[in-house]
């Protein structure tokens, strides 16, 4: 079992930015690919970013890409969603998961986290 929970999450302004962690703790966080989603209200969950066990491959969505940034620290078994020039429409409770390759974590991840609450505010 892999256990994460998410952390960073809050108000913010239009334009602003936030970083999201997620802590990781259970089986050995370095041989996870990690992702990031997030599930807006009335709206199913959405894929945003994943990443390798190494950190050296990345993907990202169409709507975040260039906006955020996935990263981890395999040292400090955490991986962060950096969002930069947040908009209303990224209103969302953020959910990190954890899988066996970048494939997986991006479409059928092994565990998730419990979420953390992000308002953007116009």
């Amino acid at each position: 079992q892999v256990q994460l929970v998410e952390s960073g999450g809050g108000l913010v302004q239009a334009g602003g930015s936030l970083r999201l962690s997620c802590a990781a703790s259970g089986r050995t966080f370095s041989n996870y690919a990690m992702g990031w989603f997030r599930q807006a209200p009335g709206k199913e969950r959405e894929f945003l970013a994943a990443i390798s066990q190494s950190g050296g491959v990345k993907t990202y969505a169409d709507s975040v890409r260039g906006r955020f940034t996935i990263s981890r620290d395999n040292a400090k078994n955490t991986v962060y969603l950096q969002m930069n020039s947040l908009k209303p429409e990224d209103t969302a409770v953020y959910y990190c998961a954890a899988g066996g390759t970048i494939v997986v974590v991006a479409k059928h991840p092994a565990y998730w986290g419990q979420g953390t609450q992000v308002t953007v505010s116009s």
